[in-house]
């Protein structure tokens, strides 16, 4: 945890933020995979991380503005918790290191709410995840499940808290992205032909966890790049595959790193594979060199598309004006994602919240196929951390769908994209915070061009 001064400063700034009513935070609860005992992994949710610091499950808190107090639910570990966990801090002790001097028994928060209720009191609450958080807050508010509805000024003073990363949260954030790094290299070096994508796979996770950390996400680890979120680790390596990774560390306090690398089976990529690798690096290049204050990212990712449209031209896959052609939403074709996303205690940092409010400034989102997917496009501003991940893909369904369509025949070759069907994708991704006068990458450097990859492998 950060000392107890960062939470209590931070829940002081959220007060006066918000201005009156009671806030209410749903720490989350021990799940079971197949039995109750036998639980996943426990995760704290990230808000509750951000303004209380405690890793434990069956925690609730409430910050009532009006009445000045603020209140940590739960309840002590008995001698049977003890007996198959071992001891803990009591949760008084626990409260008081991130500065709550109040706790109360999880049995007393139903009541409490209902009595602020009476007092007139709105009770506020951010979108809940998790069905159980639903159930909670249908009975302890006496409303329908159908009827849950989260406060749009809280979720708005949270993002515009979160959003803003301090010196010891960006330290936090490098420390991640160190260990994602030596992940990726990791993998760089045991990638070979004919391995499994799990034996690969297998080596990302140990490297995380050898250096004090977890996975950020499940890793996709892949020779089908083509497919955006692959997690499936069970094919065998071939001679001229590539080889996608996307896979990120998150330490201890639950910050997070997201890298992604496109490596050679063997240990050159082909000549067909370097052009192509060759056109997302160039995108992802320009990308960077673009980032400082006050350019809205959808504008970045407009020169990361046009470039990659610019490329796909030069093996003849295109046609026509690049930049009428990412307009018209015709790149989507070979880049049906987005450019990045922001990142900090969520690997999609608070995607819980809606991307609306935390990469748009409450701004609509577009609905066009490729662009929808872009998850941040406001204006940026020093503080902010977000990835950088042009990609490049082959999709045979998208191939077909538009070519039987006849869509985006002006800008599309299909006779030439024919004998692309079967190359994959690549996507290559690093993880920046924005600063005063640019931009700065977070973590080691992980091999990027296609000379720095064939030199490791």
């Amino acid at each position: 945890m950060f000392a107890k001064e960062t939470y209590i400063q931070r829940r002081e700034q959220l007060k006066k933020t918000v201005g009156k009513g009671v806030l209410l935070f749903l720490g989350n609860d021990d799940c079971g995979m197949n039995y109750e005992d036998n639980a996943y992994d426990f995760r704290q949710d990230s808000t509750f991380l951000y303004y209380f610091g405690l890793s434990y499950a069956g925690l609730s808190a409430v910050i009532n503005i009006d009445e000045d107090e603020t209140v940590i639910f739960g309840d002590e570990i008995s001698i049977d918790h003890i007996v198959w966990m071992g001891t803990q801090p009591t949760l008084k002790e626990k409260s008081e290191s991130v500065g709550v001097a109040k706790v109360l028994p999880s049995a007393r928060l139903s009541a409490y709410l209902s009595e602020a209720s009476a007092r007139k009191q709105p009770v506020l609450y951010l979108p809940p995840y998790r069905a159980e958080h639903r159930l909670k807050l249908s009975e302890w508010l006496s409303i329908p499940v159908a009827g849950i509805t989260p406060s749009v000024d809280f979720i708005k003073a949270v993002v515009n808290m979160r959003n803003y990363k301090s010196d010891e949260e960006v330290a936090e954030i490098i420390r991640a992205c160190d260990i994602t790094a030596d992940m990726h290299i990791a993998a760089m070096k045991a990638v070979g032909v004919g391995k499994m994508e799990y034996e690969i796979a297998s080596v990302i996770a140990e490297t995380a966890f050898s250096a004090g950390g977890r996975l950020s996400f499940p890793t996709i680890a892949t020779v089908n790049g083509q497919t955006l979120h692959n997690h499936y680790h069970g094919n065998r390596i071939k001679e001229g595959d590539m080889f996608l990774v996307d896979a990120g560390a998150e330490t201890e306090m639950g910050y997070a790193g997201d890298m992604s690398s496109t490596i050679p089976a063997g240990k050159k990529f082909s000549s067909r594979q370097k052009d192509v690798y060759d056109i997302q690096v160039a995108s992802h290049l320009a990308s960077v060199a673009a980032l400082k204050p006050g350019i809205p990212f959808s504008d970045v990712y407009d020169l990361s598309a046009g470039i990659i449209c610019d490329g796909m031209k030069s093996l003849g896959l295109m046609k026509g004006s690049s930049e009428d052609a990412v307009v018209a939403g015709a790149h989507a074709m070979f880049f049906p994602c987005g450019l990045g996303h922001m990142m900090g205690l969520d690997v999609h940092d608070m995607e819980n919240l809606g991307e609306v409010y935390v990469g748009y400034d409450g701004k609509p989102k577009s609905t066009q196929f490729g662009r929808k997917s872009l998850r941040l496009g406001r204006p940026l501003e020093p503080g902010f951390v977000l990835t950088i991940e042009p990609g490049v893909y082959f999709i045979p369904e998208l191939i077909d769908l538009w070519k039987g369509e006849g869509k985006f025949k002006e800008f599309i070759n299909y006779d030439k994209l024919d004998e692309y069907r079967d190359f994959g994708g690549i996507r290559n991704e690093e993880d920046y915070l924005i600063t005063s006068d640019g931009c700065r990458r977070l973590g080691k450097k992980i091999p990027l061009t296609t000379a720095e990859v064939e030199a490791l492998r």
